[in-house]
């Protein structure tokens, strides 16, 4: 296994969204391998209960991204949203945060001319509040949206992690006819990049926020 390939692959998959090729039409075999290798991910009790929504059809993507828009934009007028809305004070001298501001801003209003929209959701309602229960619930689905996200990534493919379609989810399942019994966990538009590559994001060293043994304990 060559670890610069898979270093690089792990540390320079993005949530993509203005190097997005809204021009470019994705193949459904692609989408098809991708999934596949998804969905080797972890399953708890091997339940296996991933189930994948892709949406192609025009229409279909417009009301999806309409009702995105809609609470991407109650989002940002909210307290909880004030990162998105304001221009804070960046942590980072690079302007990464304002970046992220602003491509955020580009998605939701650019979103229906994503060639394919991928909701990843898995059989089921988190309706246990055991705490080992919901993490095994969402622990279920979020590793193979990641999954899907790094697959697509190695094939050129660009996607970002959404969730803000969830105030509409079941507003989405009439659109998809989406059962009852399913949850929706991640959306990701999906479609090639332009570009050459990405970089890795800006971090805080590993070591400040890993602890042996005992919490605030650090090597």
């Amino acid at each position: 296994m060559d670890l610069n390939v898979v270093d690089h692959l792990l540390t320079s998959t993005r949530s993509v969204r203005k190097r997005l090729d809204f021009t470019k039409p994705v193949e459904p075999e692609v989408i098809e391998d991708c999934i596949e290798i998804a969905m080797q991910a972890p399953s708890g009790s091997n339940t296996q209960g991933w189930r994948f929504m892709v949406v192609t059809d025009p229409e279909k993507r417009v009301s999806i991204a309409e009702l995105y828009k809609k609470s991407f934009y109650t989002y940002i007028n909210s307290p909880d949203g004030s990162l998105v809305k304001k221009r804070i004070e960046d942590p980072y001298p690079t302007g990464q945060m304002s970046r992220v501001r602003d491509s955020s801003l580009y998605l939701a209003d650019h979103m229906h001319e994503a060639p394919v929209l991928i909701i990843c959701c898995i059989k089921g309602r988190p309706q246990s509040p055991i705490p080992f229960a919901q993490a095994g619930f969402y622990g279920s689905i979020l590793p193979a949206a990641w999954s899907l996200m790094l697959a697509l990534r190695a094939r050129g493919l660009g996607a970002a992690w959404t969730t803000l379609h969830l105030r509409y989810e079941k507003e989405i399942a009439d659109i998809l006819d989406i059962p009852e019994n399913v949850t929706q966990a991640v959306l990701l538009p999906v479609a090639y990049f332009k570009g050459e590559d990405f970089k890795k994001a800006k971090r805080l060293p590993a070591r400040e926020l890993t602890f042996w043994d005992s919490w605030g304990e650090q090597r």
